[in-house]
């Protein structure tokens, strides 16, 4: 994991815990994945505007 073993990631999980506190983790946790989902699906062509827009057509038709 480029060079970091279980004790650096454990002494950086402990300063995180330490600066945003427990209960902030999750919630930037989620955030984070929501971003690089979005990224993803944007790089993909994947707008949610299109899917959008061709569920709307698949229902008049």
């Amino acid at each position: 994991m480029f060079g970091i073993g279980w004790p650096e990631v454990i002494v950086i999980s402990l300063v995180g815990v330490a600066i945003f506190g427990a209960k902030r983790i999750p919630e930037i946790g989620r955030s984070v994945g929501q971003a690089l989902r979005g990224f993803q699906d944007e790089v993909k062509g994947k707008s949610t505007e299109s899917s959008n827009s061709q569920n709307k057509n698949d229902s008049e038709i």
